[in-house]
């Protein structure tokens, strides 16, 4: 929650979708040499369930495929239950369970290709 947008944008690691310029959502990717990883999604909560999660989503898998890259990656606190729920739902697999920084990770990947053909539930 504290990460220097100006800087993601400068990277080229920031991507918004909008519509008529009000912001639906944001994701920020990083190019790992083995995935993209996901380190930030988000939605408008006046938005959600209108898909744009899945949108996003779609938008990383065919970013990861363009760049070469067979894998998205994503970690998610142990204590968010729902965000663990949906992205098994969608099909990402759990990788493993650390502590980092004082919470406790849970670490996910998905083939890229998975993402692209749309996302079930």
């Amino acid at each position: 929650m504290q990460d220097d947008y100006a800087a993601r944008i400068a990277a080229g690691q920031a991507w918004v979708l909008e519509e008529d310029g009000v912001l639906l959502g944001l994701v920020v990717i990083e190019e790992h040499p083995a995935c993209l990883w996901l380190d930030n999604v988000a939605v408008d909560p006046a938005r959600h369930g209108a898909g744009i999660g899945r949108a996003l989503l779609r938008f990383v898998g065919r970013e990861a495929r363009r760049r070469g890259l067979p894998e998205i990656g994503l970690i998610t606190n142990e204590k968010m239950a729902s965000n663990i729920a949906l992205y098994r739902r969608l099909g990402f697999t759990e990788r493993g369970r650390r502590l980092e920084k004082g919470f406790h990770r849970v670490e996910f990947r998905i083939a890229a290709g998975q993402l692209l053909a749309g996302s079930p539930g």
